[in-house]
Parts: C-alpha cells; structure tokens; sequence
C-alpha cells in the first residue's frame, strides 16, 4: 500500500513505463483500508467490531466490551448540504482531543457503562449493549455528503440522536473556540463507526505485516499472525521477508518518497526477490506485476497515472 500516485506525483518515465507494463486499473474509490487489503489476499473481512480491532491494535489487548470508533470531524455547513471533513490524527492534538472526550464523558455518559475514551489521538464509544453505527470510517467520507453513509433501519434514530447530543455539548466548548481563535475547523461533531465486538483470536495463515495502523495490527493479532510495525523504508521490509509479506508505507504527498518506494519494488522484482507483486495506491489505483509481464515493449505509459 502506496500513497497517491495520480495528479501528477509520478512523472519519472522509466517508473511510469514499469508500471505500464503491469496490469493498471482503478478500483471503486475510496475504500477502507483493511477491505482493499483483504480482497487481495482473499481473507474474511469482519461483519463488525472494526474499531475494536483498532483498539486492539493500539493496545496490544482484545477488548472485551462493544466499541465503535469515536473520530474528531468538522462538518461544514454549505447553502444546501452538510460536508464532512475528517480532521484526522494530525488534525487534533491528543491533548485537545482528552479534553473534549472528558468533557463529553461527563455530559453524555449514562450509568449503563456507555461512555467515551480517548486513547491518543483516537476516540472511542464504548457500550454495554450495541448501538447502530456507520460502517466505513471517516476518511472514507471525507469531503463528501455524510447524510448517504448513516446507518438506516433499526437504530438509526437512536444513532441520530446520539450525534445531535454529541453536537450539542462540543458546540461552545474552550478547545473549540479556541481553534476558532486560530483559523482552525472547529472538532464541532463525531464520527462514530465500525461498532461491535472483538473477534476472539483464531489463528490464520497471513503473510508478515508491516504497518503502523492499529486496525491492521489487531486483525493481524485476531489471526495470531506476524506483525509489525512500519521499519522505515521499503527495502527493509524486502530484507526482513524471506516470503510473502504485507507493507504499508505512511500516507505522503512527497512525490520523491513515492518515487523511491516504486524504485525499490521495482529493482527488487527484476531480481527474483518475489515473483509478484500488488500496489495498492491510496487514491484508489492497483497495480498487479509479474517479472514475464515485462515484455510488453509497446506499454509505456498510461492515462491512468494521470
């Protein structure tokens, strides 16, 4: 898994050309991570429990309580439409991200054991029994229309009125007014998705992973499966892998860290390191290569990487 390559990022012709060669195609945009991934493999993707997997990714432990992930967004009112805008992790401090999940712990909290928790720069809903949620997370629907991707049918009420409560006590909050203050998009409601419990632990051929996302180390450690985090650089994972292996590099918009990733593949695939290959790009491009695939002289470039 690549960052971006369309719009431009990629204008070194012999790499274009290499990656011409292969079979290029878009896939439906916007995927989550882990369903894009697990569709290569041909591995099962849960029914639920995604944000428990994060949390156990971020933990090391299983939860054994409901959760669904909790993240910080700004919805932007327009003349007839809401938009929603992920803040992300870098968007929210963890500090001001403890603040407004203790402030909303002691608005929204009931005594039933429903309540939030914030751990880093994530937030969480945890329940004692489950509440309907969305079932793709925010930077899926980042800079689109929320309303298409709420939950509908039973509890979709319960999970409107929710959001509105939650809306409603972040509307004057300090660290809000503050990054208003700032020119900053105020953290003005929560995205809650991916609700539902751990699966327990059930072990699994996958190939080693390398990642820094939590929901991919928990799914990793719900099969008892080799994980570990991101080692920097691309050629480390080739070296530390004698077979098949899984490596998603940190999102970038710099164009060279794209270059030398594809660079690097590439060196390594002529030379019988693997024998196939998948790119996943994050905006949405695959690229499927093979060492007998490099034959095709008259592929050197395609519109796709544009």
């Amino acid at each position: 898994m690549l960052p971006p390559v369309t719009g431009g990022r990629l204008q070194d012709r012999s790499v274009r050309s290499w990656l011409a060669k292969g079979d290029l195609k878009r896939e439906p945009p916007r995927q989550e991570l882990l369903a894009r991934i697990a569709n290569v493999l041909d591995l099962p993707y849960p029914d639920e429990g995604l944000a428990a997997l994060r949390m156990w990714g971020q933990t090391g432990d299983r939860p054994t309580v409901w959760i669904a992930a909790a993240d910080p967004v700004y919805l932007e009112p327009r003349l007839d439409h809401l938009c929603l805008h992920d803040l992300g992790e870098a968007g929210v401090p963890p500090s001001d991200l403890r603040a407004l999940f203790d402030h909303l712990q002691a608005t929204l909290a009931d005594e039933d054991g429903a309540g939030f928790v914030q751990l880093g720069a994530r937030g969480y809903l945890r329940s004692s029994k489950p509440v309907a949620t969305a079932s793709i997370p925010a930077y899926v629907v980042d800079q689109r229309v929320p309303g298409q991707f709420l939950p509908d049918g039973e509890g979709s009420a319960s999970y409107r009125k929710l959001l509105s409560e939650i809306e409603m006590s972040l509307h004057d909050h300090a660290v809000n007014q503050r990054r208003a203050v700032a020119g900053m998009p105020p953290v003005n409601s929560l995205w809650i998705w991916g609700g539902g419990m751990a699966p327990q632990r059930s072990p699994r051929r996958q190939p080693r992973l390398f990642a820094n996302e939590p929901e991919l180390l928990g799914y990793w450690d719900s099969a008892t499966a080799s994980a570990e985090l991101w080692p920097g650089d691309i050629a480390d994972c080739i070296e530390m892998s004698d077979s098949a292996f899984v490596a998603v590099t940190p999102d970038s918009d710099d164009p060279d860290y794209l270059l030398d990733c594809l660079d690097k593949l590439r060196v390594a695939l002529r030379a019988n390191r693997f024998s196939r290959l998948t790119i996943l790009f994050r905006d949405g491009l695959r690229a499927d290569m093979e060492r007998p695939r490099f034959w095709r002289f008259w592929r050197r470039d395609s519109k796709l990487l544009d």
